[in-house]
């Protein structure tokens, strides 16, 4: 499996993403430049991978002009075909924004930006072990009509919920206000995933924590 990881004016996560990527889960990368169109290297068995920061300075809404990038264009039809993306934080952002996840990212409920980390729960295994993810941002407030968020849980969408260490969830461990908790969710067709947590600053041994893998595990099978 090969992995483009996309970079944006403003990408500030793309070396994370890429060196956790090839050094720690082993995999084929491939850097692609946000106003760049060919992604002929890559099939609908590979994935593009939208790393979190500022792109285009965060300028309007977070993802609003990258949405409209030559890259984008084509990662949005590749998604139509049936290939993998995976965005994170600001990656999640331009997803919402280019109509290939549902919702919209809001400012922190606290109104501040969160940079620590937190406990996830993994929706799609029930009674799993909750894992420690960093977040850093000031815009992950998860929002979306009460149609869609029943529609999500329907459909099996929801990907990970803040929880606490136990993987209970409270009102203390809700880090930015996202409605019913939500971190992470996916398409109907289940090849698009968007999370605000960022699983690639923990994939390495020597930062003590790997739990990162785990969601590369989840979501891809590697790791």
């Amino acid at each position: 499996m090969k992995f483009g990881v996309v970079i944006f004016p403003g990408s500030n996560c793309d070396r994370d993403m890429i060196e956790a990527l090839r050094n720690d889960l082993h995999q084929e990368v491939i850097e692609l430049w946000h106003k760049d169109e060919d992604i002929s290297m890559l099939s609908i068995d590979d994935c593009v991978v939208l790393p979190g920061g500022f792109s285009y300075g965060d300028y309007l809404r977070c993802g609003a002009i990258a949405r409209f990038s030559p890259m984008m264009q084509t990662v949005i039809a590749f998604a139509n075909k049936g290939g993998k993306v995976l965005g994170v934080c600001n990656g999640f952002q331009i997803l919402c924004e280019s109509g290939l996840l549902p919702g919209v990212l809001l400012k922190n409920a606290n109104q501040q930006f969160v940079c620590k980390n937190v406990y996830l729960a993994n929706a799609q295994q029930q009674g799993s072990e909750a894992i420690k993810i960093p977040i850093a941002h000031g815009e992950g407030r998860y929002y979306a009509s009460d149609a869609v968020i029943e529609s999500l849980k329907k459909n099996n969408q929801i990907l990970y919920t803040y929880c606490d260490e136990q993987g209970a969830i409270s009102a203390n461990s809700n880090p930015n206000g996202a409605t019913d908790h939500i971190a992470g969710i996916c398409n109907e067709g289940r090849n698009v995933f968007g999370m605000m947590p960022h699983p690639e600053r923990v994939c390495s041994e020597s930062l003590g924590n790997t739990d990162g893998k785990k969601v590369f595990k989840s979501l891809f099978g590697i790791g």
